[in-house]
């Protein structure tokens, strides 16, 4: 939530981006439970979601329910992000412009 933009932000020298407030979800299934309320808060914008808990289905889902492009970039939680992990993203963010 916000706290990336009280802590992370300074530290790599970002302004205060944007937050998605999540609403509350029940949903059981396949698909991530933020997945829906993401691109309903990118309104069709290009978005780049970064999640420990991605899965295929979220990738699909997004693909054909979103009509911008967006990376889905999966992280391992035991690591966090790597440098790798800011590469693809650079890379991706290069290519989007």
């Amino acid at each position: 939530m916000s706290d990336a933009n009280h802590v992370l932000a300074p530290l790599l020298g970002l302004p205060p981006l944007p937050v998605v407030d999540w609403p509350d979800s029940d949903e059981v299934g396949v698909l991530h439970w933020k997945s829906r309320g993401l691109v309903e808060w990118a309104q069709g914008r290009p978005f780049v979601w970064v999640d420990d808990e991605i899965s295929h289905a979220d990738q699909r889902w997004v693909s054909t329910h979103h009509p911008s492009p967006a990376l889905l970039h999966r992280v391992d939680r035991r690591r966090g992000m790597t440098k790798h992990d800011f590469a693809v993203i650079e890379s991706w963010l290069r290519r989007a412009r």
